[in-house]
C-alpha cells in the first residue's frame, strides 16, 4: 500500500517540477514561440517546397511536431538547429494552413499559421513599339504584355540591355506603356521587356526587337519603305519599256516619213503641171478649144497640196499633128529646165 503511494507522491513532485520548469522558462524567455516559415509563400502546382520551424533556443533538446489543418503531418527532435519538413504541393488542400509545436518536456507552445498560394507563372511577353515624329520631338512609345499569368505582373523595359523605365505594375490583363524620348544617335537600338509576378525566378524576356537608325534626316520607317519603293520604279520603267517606247517609237517614225512622200509628190504634180502649162503656152491644138491649166498649191510647214483638173475636149487631128505633140512632150521630159 505504501510503495503505491509512494509512486503517486514521485510522479507528483516530477510534475510539479516540470511545471516549475516550464513556468520558469517562460518568465525568463528561455522558452518562447517557434517560427514556421519557408523562401516562398507562392507555389505552382507539382512543385516541391520546404517548411522550417525554429526555436531561439539553442541548447534545449527540443521535439517539433507539424500539423496542417489540426492534422499531424510529422515529428522530428534537435538540439539548437530548426527542423526542415519537406513537402509537395499538388492540391489544393496541400496549401495548409499549417503549423508547428514546440516541446520541452512537458511545456509547449506552437507557431503562427502558415499557408501557401497558387500562382500560375507568366508566359513570355509580347513588346510593341510605335515610332511618333513631331516636327523636333521624336520619341518611342512602348507597349508590353504577357497573356498569361497570375496578376499582378510588374513590367519593365530595356535598351541594350540597360533599364530604362521604372517597374510598371498591372493588376489587369493590359499593356503596360512607357513613353521613351529619342535623340538621333546614327545607330541601332534594340529594345526588350520583362513579365514577372509573384513566383520568384520565373521572369520572362520578349524577343527583342531593333529600330533603325534614326541619325541625319532619315526616318526610322525608311528602311521598310525602301524595298516597296524599289518595287514600283521597277515596275513603271518595265511598263515604260515594253508598252509606251515601242509607240513612241513607232509614231516617231511615221511623222520623219511623211514629209518625204509629201516632197516627192509635191515635185511629181509639179512636173506635170509645168508641162502642161508650157504645152498650152507653145502651141495650141487646131480646132482643140481653150484647156484650163492643173494648179497645184503647196504650203511649205504642212505640206498639203490642191490639184485641180479641167475638162478634157477632144476632136479630130492629123497625123502630122500628133507626131508633132508627142515628140514635144518627150523632149520636155528628157530636159525639164
Amino acid at each position: 500500500m505504501w510503495k503505491k503511494s509512494l509512486l503517486v507522491l514521485l510522479f507528483f513532485l516530477s510534475t510539479l517540477k516540470a511545471e516549475l520548469y516550464c513556468g520558469t522558462m517562460k518568465k525568463t524567455n528561455k522558452f518562447i514561440s517557434p517560427t514556421l516559415d519557408s523562401k516562398t509563400n507562392v507555389v505552382m502546382k507539382g512543385q516541391n517546397v520546404s517548411l522550417i520551424c525554429s526555436n531561439q533556443n539553442k541548447s534545449l533538446h527540443i521535439t517539433y511536431v507539424l500539423f496542417r489543418s489540426g492534422k499531424h503531418i510529422g515529428t522530428q527532435n534537435s538540439t539548437g538547429e530548426p527542423m526542415v519538413f519537406n513537402l509537395s504541393i499538388s492540391e489544393a488542400q496541400d496549401l495548409g494552413p499549417y503549423k508547428c509545436k514546440v516541446q520541452v518536456s512537458n511545456c509547449s507552445k506552437y507557431s503562427y499559421p502558415f499557408k501557401f498560394t497558387f500562382v500560375e507563372p507568366v508566359t513570355t511577353p509580347v513588346l510593341n513599339i510605335t515610332v511618333v515624329e513631331k516636327q523636333t520631338d521624336h520619341y518611342l512609345i512602348l507597349r508590353c504584355i504577357s497573356f498569361h499569368g497570375s496578376l499582378p505582373i510588374n513590367y519593365t523595359f530595356f535598351e541594350k540591355g540597360i533599364v530604362v523605365s521604372p517597374v510598371i505594375s498591372k493588376n489587369a490583363r493590359e499593356p503596360a506603356e512607357f513613353i521613351l524620348p529619342k535623340k538621333n544617335t546614327g545607330e541601332q537600338e534594340e529594345y526588350k521587356c520583362k513579365a514577372k509576378n509573384r513566383l520568384p525566378d520565373h521572369a520572362k524576356y520578349s524577343r527583342p526587337v531593333t529600330m533603325p537608325s534614326t541619325g541625319g534626316h532619315s526616318c526610322p520607317l525608311c528602311l521598310q519603305l525602301l524595298l516597296p519603293v524599289l518595287l514600283l520604279v521597277l515596275s513603271v520603267t518595265l511598263i515604260l519599256a515594253f508598252w509606251v517606247l515601242p509607240k513612241y517609237k513607232a509614231r516617231k517614225a511615221m511623222k520623219d516619213q511623211a514629209p518625204r512622200n509629201y516632197e516627192n509628190t509635191s515635185t511629181e504634180v509639179g512636173i506635170y503641171a509645168n508641162v502642161h502649162t508650157e504645152q498650152a503656152d507653145k502651141e495650141s491644138v487646131p480646132g482643140l478649144g481653150p484647156s484650163h491649166c492643173v494648179s497645184s498649191a503647196q504650203d511649205e510647214t504642212t505640206h498639203s497640196q490642191e490639184i485641180h483638173y479641167s475638162t478634157p475636149m477632144f476632136r479630130k487631128v492629123t497625123l502630122g499633128d500628133r507626131g508633132k505633140l508627142v515628140t514635144r512632150f518627150r523632149n520636155h521630159l528628157d530636159n525639164p529646165g
